[in-house]
């Protein structure tokens, strides 16, 4: 019976054996899988040589290039006037921006006035006997002062004599001094010195206002001022008076400007100078930002790429044989923002336009021919 069982198992790997081999055989004789390569298309421009203007950008915001603070020399009560003194009113040069209460002052002004007529009046006798040929002209300026006019200038002396005399019995400290009141009198008036916009209002009526006191901010919408960095390595090629073009961000308005100063002294830090720009244009307004273009030279023999197609700030590829990729050294000569100037290719070379993912040298492509 043993001998039976083992006979049987002998048989059953015997069997199982011969199966297992013929799956081997058939796996071995079936044909191996291939498998596609995949060629990339790319997208390639031909070099053409030429004068590539060196652009110089910079961002910055606009300035007023005329603009005051608004400060108070004397002290009283803000009073209303006929434009409300408010952020955003309009005002013709001369207009009166702010009035402030003058009722003491102007009655201890003409105190002073009444003195000093009192004053010239209690001369006349003693100028009629000493100084007779005098007399004429300080009788006609006495009947010329007017209390609620401008003080008029004294008469002028025809002797040292004449000039110790009037001195002498005070007349000329009170003139001085009258003349100095109706300085300040005219302070409480504030006017406006040139036609233009407030822009901020610290005060309104009724506000005591005191010496010294910020009160606002005017400023002519007409002409502004932006400052922009520059580097050093291009100071040489900012010229005053050259045109600059302006674009707001959006690249959706270009303004004309020029440049009208540059600073002498050279930022350490960021080795930048300060350039700034003068701009007029109804459309604009202080604060906007700007960007600034100006030409500092030209590069002959030149193309300008894409930065993004540059390979560690020195290679680019190019298309040999109209299917294989080349790393090939170039000669950067300006990095823009964007943009970047680059010499060293021949005419009529092929060269990617558009970055391609995963490129190397000696990569098989295929050039995309569509326009």
């Amino acid at each position: 019976m043993r001998n039976i069982l083992l006979s049987i198992l002998g048989l059953l790997l015997i069997g199982g054996a011969i199966i297992g081999g013929n799956i081997i055989v058939q796996k071995n004789n079936q044909p191996k899988p291939t498998f596609k390569r995949e060629i990339k298309t790319v997208f390639v421009e031909n070099v053409v040589n030429k004068e590539i203007p060196v652009l110089l950008s910079a961002k910055g915001n606009l300035i007023a290039k005329t603009k005051i603070d608004v400060f108070s020399e004397v002290q009283g009560v803000l009073e209303s006037s006929k434009k409300p003194f408010k952020a955003g009113t309009k005002y013709n040069k001369d207009e009166t921006l702010l009035r402030i209460n003058s009722d003491e002052f102007y009655a201890s002004l003409q105190a002073q006035k009444s003195n000093l007529s009192n004053l010239i009046t209690a001369i006349l006798p003693d100028i009629r006997l000493d100084y007779s040929t005098e007399f004429k002209k300080w009788e006609r300026y006495l009947k010329a002062f007017d209390m609620n006019s401008p003080t008029p200038n004294l008469p002028k002396f025809s002797s040292d004599k004449e000039k110790y005399f009037v001195s002498g019995r005070g007349v000329l400290t009170a003139y001085y001094a009258v003349k100095n009141l109706e300085v300040r009198y005219k302070k409480h008036q504030i006017r406006a010195p040139f036609s233009g916009v407030l822009t901020e209002a610290l005060v309104t009526p009724g506000t005591l206002v005191r010496v010294g006191q910020r009160l606002g901010e005017f400023i002519d919408p007409s002409t502004y001022e932006m400052e922009v960095a520059i580097s050093v390595l291009y100071s040489d090629f900012l010229q005053v008076g050259k045109s600059v073009t302006l674009t707001n961000l959006n690249k959706t308005k270009t303004y004309t400007g020029k440049l009208i100063r540059v600073n002498g002294k050279v930022d350490q830090t960021s080795q930048t100078i300060k350039a700034f720009i003068e701009v007029q244009h109804p459309d604009l307004q202080e604060g906007i930002y700007l960007e600034a273009i100006m030409v500092a030279k030209s590069e002959s023999n030149a193309i300008e790429i894409p930065r993004k197609l540059l390979v560690d700030n020195r290679s680019v590829y190019l298309i040999k044989n109209d299917s294989i990729l080349t790393l090939t050294e170039i000669n950067p000569v300006y990095f823009g923002a964007e943009k970047v100037i680059i010499k060293g290719l021949s005419n009529n070379t092929k060269i990617l336009s558009q970055t391609l993912p995963g490129a190397f040298d000696g990569m098989i492509v295929k050039i995309n021919k569509k326009k």
